[in-house]
């Protein structure tokens, strides 16, 4: 058996990854200032609380590693954890910014059509979903939290504030 369609994902996912995320580090603040279309919480009445419960999200949500400061000019969230208005506004956006650039990630699993077999394709978008749908979650979260705080309102019950921790908004 060849390693080269293995390896060809493997280098694939890296270099969209990079570029992706590279692309997405250059973007100008005020493009993601605000929520669009893709962002703005869904017409279901999506809630912080709906993903504790339901995701028991703030469990596995520290595990996931934080990209945002791997490229130049990226920006670490953990390095905004503070609580003053500036912050936790920069931090908004960049839950955008993140939500954009794992929205962008998944559909690489299509282009491994081009040299792989359809189970090969199958195991790429089992993987582009595993990997990128829990950061979009967090993303989500994380911003509900956020406007919660920025309009003066404490977080759900059950939500944490940046000051209380590990579960922090500020993990990934």
């Amino acid at each position: 058996m060849s390693t080269t369609p293995l390896l060809s994902c493997a280098l694939g996912w890296l270099g969209w990854s990079l570029l992706v995320g590279g692309l997405a580090n250059g973007l100008p603040l005020p493009w993601l200032d605000h929520e669009s279309w893709l962002t703005r919480p869904r017409p279901w009445g999506e809630r912080a609380e709906a993903y504790e419960r339901r995701l028991g999200i703030r469990r596995w949500k520290p595990w996931l590693p934080d990209a945002g400061g791997a490229l130049p000019g990226g920006v670490a969230k953990a390095a905004l954890a503070r609580r003053d208005r500036g912050c936790l506004e920069r931090l908004l956006v960049e839950t955008r910014r993140a939500e954009w650039v794992h929205l962008a990630l998944w559909p690489f699993w299509l282009v491994t059509a081009l040299w792989l077999p359809p189970p090969g394709v199958g195991i790429n978008l089992v993987f582009a979903t595993l990997f990128n749908l829990p950061c979009l979650w967090v993303q989500r979260y994380n911003r509900l939290r956020l406007r919660q705080l920025l309009e003066g309102r404490p977080p759900e019950a059950g939500c944490r504030t940046p000051a209380q921790g590990p579960s922090s908004l500020a993990s990934h």
